[in-house]
């Protein structure tokens, strides 16, 4: 908790230095990796930063931790917390390294504000940074000890591929098994694995993919979609994926990390669960979707998904196959461009407008923001307690920079 002191001066600077974030997170990746240019080569997505989404990211994290300090400051953001810290586990983020951000972030600050940064305001914000780097060094110390526990171990490990199947044009799903012939360690249906690869240049970059399916096997199966770019690069990883791995490959994985799970209550079998993708976001929702079919619940699914096509649905088969395993379960699949036949209600983007969502329902999002900021709305709308709204964002997490901007 902040002081007396350092709150009244975080209250009344965080106007301008919330307004600044953007041009201090510029500065702070720029010094950063001037000083330590192996953490864009061999940590950093390098695409994010391209595009900037990490910089927006880190601008919203830090600013929303502020915010929340000085206006509820009996309350920790535990939600946000967790989803950046799942993230840092993933990738092996070390408490050391958080000295580090705090020296390039505060350059950044002091050369932006300039005159505007006297010892009480530097002396502030720096409560403010360690108030957040120690919280997500105590929770990931947490995960660290949670995953060795149940079989993920420390660092990297090699893993094989033994199968490679092209669901899509642009989507292949690869079946893994540990290279040293060891168990596969346990994982909570939703979460994803870090994957790092060798790029030609070098560089080792790592990203992350969902796990499809449920725990209880040898052998492990993530989803990749190919990222075309467009207006920026092609993505490095992905493309690497589909056109290097194939049965015999391998690559290294982290153990599994992520806090879009179904909470322990959901599987008694009552609870109305709704959970709802678009694109790639399919991923957990399968896993998650096989697990509520594994166990038997007898509580309302609702399924719903948006895509661009059919074609296009990766893993369409198994999203029909288990939602018919269910007893109560329904599911809404919207295109923008059908095929011929398919309900003219559910072509376009997707609308729950007509979607029945019982009381009580909890809900678990995965797909573009846009999606599910509408997604989030409609369900809001109809009942559902934003409480029980989960969210997953693949990439940096710009849903709280966003609503920073628009405070």
């Amino acid at each position: 908790m902040l002081s007396e002191q350092s709150a009244a001066t975080v209250r009344a600077t965080l106007p301008a230095v919330g307004a600044a974030l953007g041009e201090i997170s510029d500065r702070f990746y720029e010094g950063l990796f001037a000083a330590h240019p192996e953490l864009l080569r061999d940590l950093f997505n390098r695409g994010n930063q391209a595009s900037g989404t990490q910089r927006q990211a880190l601008a919203g994290a830090f600013s929303a931790f502020a915010a929340q300090l000085v206006e509820r400051p009996d309350e920790r953001p535990d939600t946000m917390l967790s989803r950046i810290a799942h993230k840092h586990a993933s990738l092996g983020i070390a408490p050391e390294q958080y000295p580090v951000v705090h020296e390039h972030l505060f350059a950044a600050i002091t050369d932006v504000l300039g005159e505007a940064v006297t010892p009480e305001v530097a002396a502030a914000w720096t409560d403010v940074y360690w108030l957040m780097a120690n919280a997500l060094i105590a929770i990931e110390k947490r995960l660290y000890e949670e995953s060795a526990a149940t079989g993920g171990g420390g660092g990297w490990r090699t893993w094989e591929a033994v199968e490679r199947v092209e669901e899509t044009a642009d989507v292949a799903t690869f079946l893994l098994r540990p290279a040293d012939g060891s168990p596969a360690p346990d994982f909570r249906p939703g979460q994803y694995v870090s994957v790092r690869v060798e790029l030609p240049d070098g560089a080792r970059q790592i990203r992350q993919y969902s796990l499809v399916g449920v725990p209880g096997s040898s052998v492990r199966r993530i989803g990749v979609k190919r990222i075309h770019g467009g207006t920026t690069p092609d993505g490095e990883v992905s493309n690497h994926l589909h056109a290097r791995v194939h049965a015999g490959s391998t690559v290294e994985l982290s153990a599994p990390y992520g806090d879009l799970v179904l909470h322990h209550d959901d599987g008694d079998a009552d609870t109305p669960v709704l959970l709802a993708s678009a694109g790639i976001g399919v991923t957990p929702v399968i896993a998650m979707l096989e697990q509520l079919a594994v166990t038997g619940h007898r509580g309302q699914v609702t399924v719903v998904h948006a895509d661009r096509s059919p074609a296009e649905h990766a893993l369409r088969a198994e999203h029909e196959a288990y939602t018919a395993k269910l007893p109560d379960a329904s599911a809404h699949f919207w295109y923008e461009h059908p095929e011929p036949g398919h309900p003219a209600d559910r072509t376009g983007l997707a609308d729950l407008s007509g979607v029945v969502v019982p009381s009580g329902t909890r809900a678990y999002l995965c797909g573009p923001l846009p999606f599910m900021r509408a997604v989030r709305g409609r369900l809001i709308e109809k009942g559902v307690a934003p409480a029980d709204i989960h969210y997953e964002v693949f990439g940096p997490d710009l849903w709280l920079a966003q609503s920073t901007q628009g405070q």
